[in-house]
Formats: structure tokens, sequence, C-alpha cells
């Protein structure tokens, strides 16, 4: 029976490190368990291997990003903010930078700097770090917690649960952590892949813009008695299996929750013009260049490939003389600039999601502390939690939040 340690971190992730680092800061001997070869796994694949950090916005707006369960951070932002989170690696050596989208990276473009600094911290701030050391069960005897590996069964007065959700399974973040908060009296909410991409038919007109990427694309998601379920804006990509980027990730969470249902995803190219403005800008055009091909005025408008394709679903060939497209044919297209749907058949599911949708219910945890409701001395932060923000830096926000409050009190 290992003794030696005041409490155990359980996940060498964002959370669990950031969490390490403030417990070690308060002289805590601390011991942090990860089961993979490496720490930081998802911080270095995350942001195509730059690492997200955060957003540059206030708080009030982080907090809206997570929607209602937004609320559950209020104390953990204002214990370190995302300004904070800036300063923080900025001081580590780490300088960052803000890109107009408003995410924050680091300067260097490399993850690895921002897990190396975090780890040289930690090891700094005294804290013990075991590699390749998963944790096979977790009892609770005479208010001690008995953390079992093969190497070892460590005993602790407090224990902290930092293992991620379900999301790149590769990662490691396999749902360790739920059956042991479920042992201890916690509900989860049914975790769902989030932040993920889109599938469609093989016959649906988005396979014929595979590598094409707008920048700018309104999307709304229907069920199939047309309740509207979630809308979006933003960049998108059309992939050979269906829809990616920024826009339709950030509704996938909609679709998790509704696996199995038809559900049809209304597009809008041009979402800065209402119907009536895309209408009387199509008029325009044709009026204005009577003897071009109807695909050569549009051109401005949009991509050719996209062009090509709305003509195609409106049914006007693309040769068609500007002078000879009937005003059924403009407003045909009109609809389908303003409101081309395409059936979603689900999403690439938990392999490729970012993050989990789902997890501990967060009214069981005090969220001035990250202490469990159900079980004195057992805390948990990061994407355990049933808290999900969009793409943008938001969920690291969360997870380095809640994991520095946690090593507050730890």
């Amino acid at each position: 029976m290992n003794t030696s340690f005041d409490c155990l971190i359980v996940g060498a992730g964002a959370a669990g490190l950031m969490a390490a680092i403030e417990c070690g800061k308060r002289g805590r001997r601390v011991l942090l368990l990860e089961k993979n070869s490496k720490p930081g796994a998802k911080i270095l694949m995350s942001g195509g291997t730059r690492c997200n950090l955060t957003q540059d916005t206030d708080t009030p707006s982080l907090i809206a990003a997570f929607g209602k369960e937004g609320r559950f951070l209020h104390s953990a932002l204002a214990a370190f903010s995302n300004h904070d989170l800036i300063a923080y690696f900025n001081e580590q050596g780490v300088p960052t930078k803000v890109e107009p989208t408003g995410k924050v990276f680091p300067r260097s473009d490399r993850a690895k700097d921002v897990l190396d600094a975090l780890v040289q911290d930690a090891y700094e701030k005294n804290a013990k770090l075991n590699l390749q050391e998963p944790v096979h069960s977790i009892s609770y005897e005479q208010s001690m917690f008995l953390v079992h590996t093969k190497k070892a069964v460590y005993q602790v007065p407090q224990l902290l649960i930092t293992t991620g959700g379900r999301s790149f399974p590769g990662c490691g973040t396999t749902g360790d952590g739920y059956q042991w908060c479920q042992q201890f009296g916690h509900t989860i909410i049914d975790p769902v892949p989030a932040l993920v991409p889109l599938k469609t038919p093989d016959q649906c007109w988005t396979r014929n813009l595979q590598g094409v990427t707008l920048s700018d694309v309104n999307l709304t998601l229907f069920d199939s008695s047309q309740v509207m379920l979630a809308q979006t804006r933003g960049p998108t990509l059309f992939t050979h299996r269906g829809i990616s980027g920024p826009a339709p990730m950030n509704i996938s969470k909609a679709v998790s929750h509704n696996d199995g249902q038809a559900l049809s995803l209304q597009f809008d190219f041009l979402p800065d013009l209402n119907r009536e403005q895309k209408r009387l800008c199509l008029l325009e055009l044709v009026r204005s260049h009577p003897k071009k091909q109807i695909g050569t005025a549009l051109k401005g408008l949009l991509p050719m490939r996209v062009t090509n394709l709305l003509l195609q679903q409106a049914t006007i060939a693309p040769d068609k003389r500007c002078a000879e497209v009937s005003k059924e044919n403009l407003q045909q297209l009109v609809e389908t600039l303003h409101s081309l749907p395409a059936t979603i058949t689900g999403t690439l599911g938990f392999a490729k999601a970012e993050v989990t949708a789902g997890g501990v219910q967060l009214s069981e945890v005090n969220s001035k502390t990250m202490e469990s409701k159900c079980r004195p001395g057992l805390f948990l932060a990061g994407e355990i939690l049933n808290l999900d923000g969009p793409i943008g830096g938001y969920n690291f926000t969360a997870a380095f939040a809640t994991g520095f409050l946690a090593g507050q009190y730890l």
C-alpha cells in the first residue's frame, strides 16, 4: 500500500496537468497517473497539431457559448479566465497569437510547446507523473480512496478524476472515468459525439462538392417533422463522407442526440442576403449580362463548382443565356441558394469527435471547488463533466479552468 501522496489525479490531459501544477504549488504531494506512454495526447493533436488554447473574448461570452450548462463555469473562470490562461503560457515561454476568428494559438503553431510547458511546470512544482500506469479500479474505505493499478495500490484522502470523455478513443479517452463516478453515486448523462463531421448518403449532392470549402454558410437542421433542431453559420467543408468544418461540427451534437432519425440540413449559401435580396441580386446579374451564359454571370458569387451544382439543382443549364432565364427559373435558383436541403444520416462517431457531450451531471458537483457532492474528497474536472462548447478553444478553456480550480482545493 502506497501512502506517500496527499492526493492523486487520474488522467494527464489539460485539466489533470493544470490541477497537478496548482496542487503542487501549495506544497501538496501529488501523483498524476496516465495510462498512455505520453501525457496530453489530445493537446498534441488538437487544432491540427497547433492547439487552439482558448478564444479571445470576454467571460460572459465564454459562458454563453456552453448554453445553459455554462453557468457552472462562473467560479472556474473567475479563478482562471481565458486571459489568465494566455498570461500563464506567456510566462511559461509560450507566446500566443490571436487569429481573425478569435482563436488563440501558440505563436509557434506547435502543440508540443504547450504540452512541454505544462509538463515542465508540473515537474517544477514537484508533482510526480507516472506514465503507462492505467487505473484498474478505485475503492473507498475508512475515508480513503484506494486506487488500484498493476504496479501498486495508492491510498489517498483526495482524488481528482480527469479522464475525459469518449472522443478520440485512440488518445486513451475511452470513458473509464464514468463507471468510477457512478460507483460513487454520480449520474452520467449519456455521452454522445460532439464537434464531429456529419455523414450524407452516397447519392447526395454534397458528394459532388468533395474538397470544396466555403467560408460562410448558414446551416439549419430539421427533424422529419420539419422542427428546427439547431442552426449555425460559418466555414463548411464538403468531404467524401459528407460535410465537415466548424459550422457542421458545431451542430453535430444535435445530430447525435437524434441518431436514427431522418434529419434534413438546409444550406443558405449567401447568408448575408435574405430571400428577396437574393432575388434582386440575381435579377440584376441576368439583366446586366443578357448575352452571357448564366454560369459565367454568377461566377463572382460562389466557386464555379458550387455555382454549377446549384444551377443543376435548380434545373437550369449552365450554358443558358441570361436573357433566356425565365422568372420561374430565377425563383427556383433563389430557393436553391437560400435553402437547399441535404439528408443527414449521422456523424462519424466518437472516433472522429473532438469532444464528448454528456458526462457527470453538473448539479452533483460543487462548481466553487469541483468537489463531488456525492463523495467528499472526490473531485472532477475537464471533459468528464457534462459540459461542452463549440469549436474555437472553448473546451480547452473549460478544462484548464476547472482543473485549476480543483487544484486549489485538493
